[in-house]
């Protein structure tokens, strides 16, 4: 069993881990080629760690643990450009965004480490299905009660991260009508959702070991929560967005949670509240089906609102902690595409309407994702 001792991080630290995309460079079909890229991106000096994924069309970077939004955007981008210049040297290119719009799942390939394969046998075809593509967030915290306590309250604010980062329109090679079709292949996992609402440390280890003793759960890695506490890095980890366009992108979201963490550390704004899971279910699906057009049910205040709405309170409300951690510019780009109605997956959309095909779109995709200049909006 695991062992459920917190490990206590100093001050708000941030983490992210950014699942990509690795496609072909004649089809821009998605490659089966992560072990040979692996093995040459173990050879480069990278200032954080990159490693395999369930398929073997997937790689995920690790960044370092950092107290600061600027110098993780340092680290992405040296981490990108690095995965980008060996993925070449293989004649492929690497993708953001939180599917690939047009691979067959049954084509997939598990890669071959233990876990893994005891994922395939354990929800058979859901494993290869499992071939999405998300950034986690890492917010560190001082004690476990804290953590519990920070999973409750950013819950809240799931549907932000949903909305900001949404990056899956397309499936299967068909348009899905949502922002965000990611998270459907999350939720047929037996243990998708929440965490239950434990009021201490305690009590979530006396929850675990129950779990665990009636066999429902063998590791913490089979909790495929939205948000879940992280005892071992002592951290909470964030898991609902899709991997942004950008690394530009995935560092402004990580910039946000931490001044919501910070916000809600230092101040205590309000007590957690079972009534956020009564309509996490609605606000979650509000913000994959619709992204920033989507409704917000506030459980605090118990009134409905524009997410967009909500989203903008929400980062001028948090813009002095931001201040504090040198992270006001990023809470503003994030603000600012709100205002105009940017989403990548509208920018996904868009391209593929002026291009008419969906390998022509994820053609563009890759070339943005390496050179992180956005072409349009909307």
């Amino acid at each position: 069993m695991d062992d459920l001792r917190f490990t206590p991080s100093p001050g708000r630290t941030l983490g992210v881990e950014l699942e990509l995309q690795l496609v072909q460079s004649h089809d821009y079909d998605l490659a089966r080629d992560a072990a040979d890229l692996l093995g040459r991106l173990a050879k480069v000096k990278l200032p954080g760690h990159v490693k395999p994924e369930i398929t073997e069309s997937m790689i995920e970077l690790n960044s370092a643990v950092h107290s600061q939004y600027a110098p993780l955007a340092a680290e992405l981008e040296a981490m990108r450009d690095a995965v980008v210049r060996e993925a070449g040297m293989l004649n492929l290119h690497v993708c953001g965004g939180g599917t690939h719009p047009f691979h067959s799942w049954s084509a997939r390939r598990i890669f071959p480490t233990e876990r893994f394969r005891h994922i395939l046998e354990r929800y058979g075809y859901l494993a290869k299905q499992f071939t999405v593509f998300g950034q986690h967030i890492h917010v560190g915290c001082a004690s476990g009660d804290d953590a519990v306590y920070l999973v409750h309250m950013m819950t809240r604010y799931v549907p932000h991260f949903i909305a900001l980062s949404a990056a899956s329109p397309f499936y299967q090679g068909e348009d899905t009508s949502f922002q965000s079709s990611r998270l459907t292949a999350i939720n047929a996992f037996p243990l998708a959702g929440h965490m239950p609402f434990v009021e201490s440390w305690a009590e979530f280890i006396a929850y675990y070991e129950k779990m665990h003793a009636l066999g429902a759960v063998e590791s913490m890695k089979d909790l495929y929560w939205d948000i879940r506490p992280k005892p071992e890095y002592g951290t909470i980890e964030i898991r609902v967005c899709d991997t942004p366009l950008t690394v530009a992108r995935a560092a402004q979201l990580a910039a946000y949670a931490q001044a919501l963490a910070k916000w809600f550390l230092d101040e205590r704004p309000r007590p957690a509240k079972r009534t956020v899971y009564l309509v996490n279910a609605f606000n979650r699906f509000e913000a994959a089906r619709f992204g920033l057009r989507g409704q917000l049910i506030d459980p605090f205040e118990e009134k409905k609102r524009p997410l967009a709405e909500d989203i903008l309170d929400t980062l001028a409300g948090v813009m002095p902690q931001a201040a504090a951690l040198e992270s006001a510019e990023a809470l503003a780009a994030l603000a600012a595409d709100v205002r105009r109605g940017y989403s990548d997956a509208g920018w996904l959309r868009e391209r593929f309407a002026a291009n008419g095909s969906l390998a022509h779109t994820v053609r563009e995709s890759a070339a943005r994702w390496a050179g992180d200049k956005p072409r349009a909006s909307g």
